[in-house]
Parts: structure tokens; sequence; C-alpha cells
């Protein structure tokens, strides 16, 4: 299998966790991430979170009021090397949270690392989301 096919795989895995964890699944993203003190981190919801113990923290609270929702990935362009590939495109979709919906369409980077047992992403960057953004504002004002 050439570099580059290795990493669609890697990133149609990256994606399956991702809709596992759109549904729900705390813990969806273990399989897929490095699990260094050098992963990062910038969510569509804003901040920065660096090493997988925050990283995979992250993934797992939005678990926990996810409900529903997809993701996919257009417009995928894939630049490997040897150990290091990148991977830029648009995510598109929906997420439920809390019972709140909002629609995804936001620029992504990104960043694999080739590992024994093959590529796990350390690097996960998305364009701010208005739309998340509303949600999670709704759902602070509820509380």
């Amino acid at each position: 299998m050439s570099t580059e096919n290795e990493i669609r795989a890697a990133s149609a895995d990256f994606y399956a966790a991702l809709n596992r964890m759109a549904k729900g699944e705390v813990g969806a993203m273990q399989g897929v991430w490095s699990h260094g003190g050098e992963v990062t981190a910038l969510h569509p919801i804003g901040g920065r979170d660096a090493g997988w113990q925050a990283v995979g923290n992250s993934f797992d609270d939005v678990a926990r009021i996810a409900s529903a929702g997809y993701t996919r990935l257009t417009q995928q362009h894939i630049l490997a090397g040897d150990d290091m590939a990148c991977e830029v495109g648009v995510e598109t979709g929906t997420l439920t949270l809390a019972g709140l919906t909002a629609t995804i369409e936001q620029r992504v980077t990104n960043i694999y690392r080739r590992e024994a047992g093959g590529w796990r992403v350390v690097h996960h960057h998305t364009d701010l989301s208005p739309a998340m953004l509303d949600v999670l504002s709704r759902l602070k004002a509820a509380a």
C-alpha cells in the first residue's frame, strides 16, 4: 500500500472515531491518536489542548453530551513523507449536543505520524465554528 493510501486509511479511521464520539462514545479517539505529550488539538469551539491526556479528555467531554451527528471530510489533500503526513480539507456535517444541533462546515488540518502499529494523529486543527459556539452559549444560558 502506498504511503498516501495509508494516510487515507488513517484518516478514515479518525473520522469513524469522530463519528462514534458524535454519537456519545467516550474513548472513541483512543485508538487513532498518538498518546505522547507532544500531541495538540485546536478545536472548533476554541482553545488549545496539549498532550494526549488533555486532548483525549476534550473529545470525551464532547462525547458525554453528544447524542447524534456525523462529520465527513471533503476536499481532502494529502502531503506525505516517510514518517509524517499532513492532510487538509473541509469538515461538513452536524453535531447534536444536549439536544441542540449545530451544522459543521470548517477547514481542517490533521497531522499524522508513523508509529509502531501504523499512522496516528498528532495534531488536529479546525476553524472556529460559530454554530458550535452558539450551541454551547445556549447550553450555558440554560444551565
